[in-house]
């Protein structure tokens, strides 16, 4: 499992704000630029954004994890840098796991947003009736977010799906997903 890099910085960056902790500064600094690479590299295949980060990340990376384990051997366990530093070194493989696949993203802020509607209305599912009816609306929910993904009008897809879904073969169900749905009504009459 991938850890997110957005998490590792924050902790630094929270210290790095109160400007007393040099090393929480230089840590945001040397994270920004893993960060800067990625937005070069946004848009490419999985295979050319593992090629850019060989090339590009990994020397970062590796100088990253020699700075660390230099820095952290100097301080008391108890200090807040040491604590972002062990939060990080504690983890390393895991945040470092984008290097070996170029699908993994260098954060999780994405899938995070995605999911922030659902949470602030966390209240309101406590009603799905049951846990069947809470399964139901996590597989909606999670089709709806994928239309999104995919640039598609959620509200058009769904009206149209449902629209569609009686008459329509169950062996060809899967050309009504998001991402194969052509948003033509009726074109595919069973």
């Amino acid at each position: 499992m991938a850890a997110c890099w957005a998490h590792g910085r924050r902790k630094f960056y929270e210290l790095a704000q109160l400007k007393k902790a040099p090393i929480a500064i230089e840590a945001v600094a040397r994270i920004d630029a893993l960060f800067a690479i990625e937005r070069d590299i946004a848009g490419l295949s999985p295979e050319e954004r593992q090629a850019a980060r060989a090339e590009r990340s990994r020397p970062l990376i590796d100088d990253m994890a020699l700075w660390l384990h230099h820095k952290r051997a100097g301080l008391s366990g108890k200090s807040d840098t040491a604590k972002a530093m062990d939060y990080l070194l504690k983890r390393w493989p895991a945040f470092t796991l984008f290097l070996a696949d170029g699908r993994v993203d260098l954060s999780n802020n994405a899938a995070e947003r995605a999911l922030r509607g659902i949470a602030v209305g966390r209240r309101n599912w406590t009603f799905a009736g049951s846990d069947a009816g809470g399964r139901r609306a996590a597989a909606l929910y999670t089709l709806i977010e994928t239309c999104k993904m995919n640039g598609i009008d959620p509200r058009a897809w769904l009206a149209d799906v449902l629209d569609r879904l009686p008459g329509h073969s169950v062996k060809r169900i899967d050309e009504l997903l998001p991402w194969n749905w052509k948003g033509e009504r009726h074109a595919d009459a069973a």
